[in-house]
This record gives structure tokens, sequence and C-alpha cells, in this order.
């Protein structure tokens, strides 16, 4: 993998990915006359739920549901400049424009948030990115093909590292949000990379069991998790790297979770082999997730990585999982599930298994 380094009109870095050596130098500059960057994020911190939560009402102002001649992921051309400055590309990394989080955030804060003196405010300090997979509008990461997909994973595992290196950084997440269902606003295909100052909720909580099992029972949560379910009844494809299964306890309609064999802490983390076998299980079950119903899944996929400081605890794995519960019907998130976060499924587990393994890919 080739990377390529340059810098956008407004200061923020853009990385050009190659599988090899690129027709292009990736020398074209970015013309746009574009006003810095400013963030003005900042957590705060929910006493009642023990959790941060971050504040970035800059962000109302972002790119939203462009048309497809004005999607600013697409290539530049001339006369219509756009944030990737070159003609073509393969994969492509950049600082995003309205980031949540920012190593240039205004770290002056007050201590508390006004008349909360128990809402401690730090700065919304952090790097957020952008991740494109392909020059094509209208290609998803399921028709990516094995080689481009591949070339993601590294770039995925490459900005991972770097990200971690980041004093203060305490979680990398890298995550898809595919489908306007599911609240995209840029339909071209590209994920995110979040690097947050802090151990998101769901990490902990799942630090928490792993912890409490262990000191319990001696035993090791994840790997006997993986060990079922591997023979379980609820795998949907596997090879001899990885398992994608529904859980037993899926919460959304359709949920598949992808481990690897070996237990490792994050994407960096994983051998050739082991991220060549994962581009063949995750493009299969991607094209179930496409082809279950008339139309596409909308869904999100969620790399769960280890925290920076507690690598050897943890076991990476995705989830993919999508809200549509039937044709034309989605699975709303409502008073159970917002209001006590107790979810309430649609589906069965074990039926969601035995429809995605039914799928005849085309």
């Amino acid at each position: 993998m080739i990377r390529t380094s340059r810098r956008l009109a407004d200061g923020r870095e853009i990385l050009y990915f190659d599988d090899g050596p690129s027709p292009s130098a990736h020398e074209a500059a970015d013309t746009r006359d574009l006003p810095p960057v400013s963030t003005h994020s900042q957590l705060r911190w929910d006493a009642l739920l023990g959790e941060w939560v971050v504040i970035a009402s800059h962000r109302q102002s972002r790119t939203f549901l462009p048309p497809a001649h004005q999607c600013p992921l697409c290539p530049s051309r001339p006369g219509r400049p756009t944030e990737i400055p070159d003609a073509d590309y393969q994969v492509v990394a950049f600082e995003n424009r309205f980031p949540s989080l920012a190593t240039g955030v205004e770290r002056d804060v007050p201590p508390s948030a006004p008349g909360a003196p128990l809402a401690e405010l730090r700065p919304g300090f952090g790097r957020c990115e952008v991740v494109v997979f392909t020059s094509d509008h209208d290609r998803d990461f399921a028709e990516l093909g094995a080689a481009r997909a591949r070339l993601v994973v590294d770039v995925w595992a490459e900005r991972t590292a770097e990200l971690s290196g980041i004093d203060g950084v305490e979680q990398v997440f890298v995550f898809e949000n595919h489908g306007e269902e599911i609240g995209v606003t840029l339909s071209h295909p590209h994920g995110q990379i979040y690097a947050y100052p802090f151990v998101p909720a769901r990490v902990e909580k799942v630090l928490g069991s792993v912890r409490r099992h262990r000191e319990a029972t001696g035993g090791d949560l994840f790997g006997e998790v993986v060990a079922a379910e591997r023979s379980g009844p609820r795998v949907v494809a596997q090879n001899e790297h990885w398992t994608a299964f529904v859980p037993a306890a899926a919460r959304w309609p359709y949920e598949v979770q992808l481990f690897p064999t070996r237990r490792v802490p994050d994407l960096p983390a994983l051998t050739d082999d082991e991220r060549d076998a994962f581009v063949a299980v995750y493009l299969d079950v991607l094209g179930r997730f496409a082809h279950r119903f008339d139309t596409p899944m909308p869904y999100i996929a969620s790399w769960n990585q280890a925290p920076t400081r507690a690598r050897d605890e943890w076991w990476l794995h995705l989830q993919l999982f999508s809200l549509r519960r039937a044709p034309g019907k989605l699975k709303y998130l409502a008073g159970s599930e917002s209001g006590m976060g107790a979810f309430i499924t649609d589906t069965n587990p074990e039926d969601v298994a035995e429809q995605l393994r039914a799928v005849v890919l085309p």
C-alpha cells in the first residue's frame, strides 16, 4: 500500500492510498477558497449515566443529501472542485470538514456546564476522518471486489495505528453508515473514523462484563462466546480465520457479528491472511444483506476495537446491523429502546441466521 499525504485549502490533511504505483502523483491542488475549520465541541459528563456526551452544535451547517452532480466526495472536475482534488483515486482519507472532535479545538473551557456543577466539561479533543472507498459514486461496499475491499481494510488498520498514537486518544472507532434510512447525509460510498478522548459506554460495559466473568469463573468471556458460536445454529458464513453469526441476544432485526478465530485487539494486529479471510466473509455477508429483500438493507458496520489502554483484555469484532425488519418496514427505536435502553426485537435470531444462509447470491 502506497500512502501520499497532501493538504486541502483550509489546511486539513488528505491521504491518498493506492495498492500500487499510481498513474497520478496526487499533486492536484485544492483550488477552493475555504475558511479555516472552526470547531467548538465540548465533552459534557452525564453524572447519572456515567457517560460522556459530545456537544457539537457547529455541525448543524454540514452538507446534507446533495444531488449526485454536487457530491463533495467525487473526484474534482474542471470548474467543479470537491473535497478530493484529484481527478481519480482509489481510497482516500481526510479530516472531516465538520468534525465532532478535533485536535485544534478550543482548550479553554469552564470546569462544568452552566448551573450544573456535576456536569464536568472538557474540550472536544480528538479527530474525525472520512474514508472514501472508491471514486465511483454508485458503487456500494458490497460491490467493491476483493482487491479494493482489502485495500480499505489496510487503510482502516493504518489509520487506527496512527490515531491510536495521538496523546489523549483512548479509543479509535471505525464505522460505515449505509443508506438514507440510517441517517447518511452523503450517498457516495464512504465510512468514518472517530478518535475519542474517552472510552465509549458500549466498550466500558463489555469490558465490565469480561472482567466480572473472569473474576467469577476464571474464564475468558470473549473466548467462550466465539467458541460456542463457531459451531452453533446462528452461523451465517465462516472460514478458517473468521466467523459471522447472528448473536443469540441480537438487538436489531438483522444483526451479524464477525469475530476472528485468533484473539487480536484491533485491526493493525491482523495478519495478511486474516485480512484476506475477513474480506471473503464480509463481502459474502454484505451480499446477503443486499439480497435478503427486494432492495438492499440499510446498515451500520461498527468495528469494536480495543481501547488504547486495555488491549490485552479485548477481542476485535465487527457488528453489522440493519433497522429493516421486513420489506418496506423499519424497526424504530421507540419508547422502550430510546427511553429505557431496553431493546425489544421483532425477529428471532435463529430464524434470521437461517434466512441469511438461504439467500442466493448472484
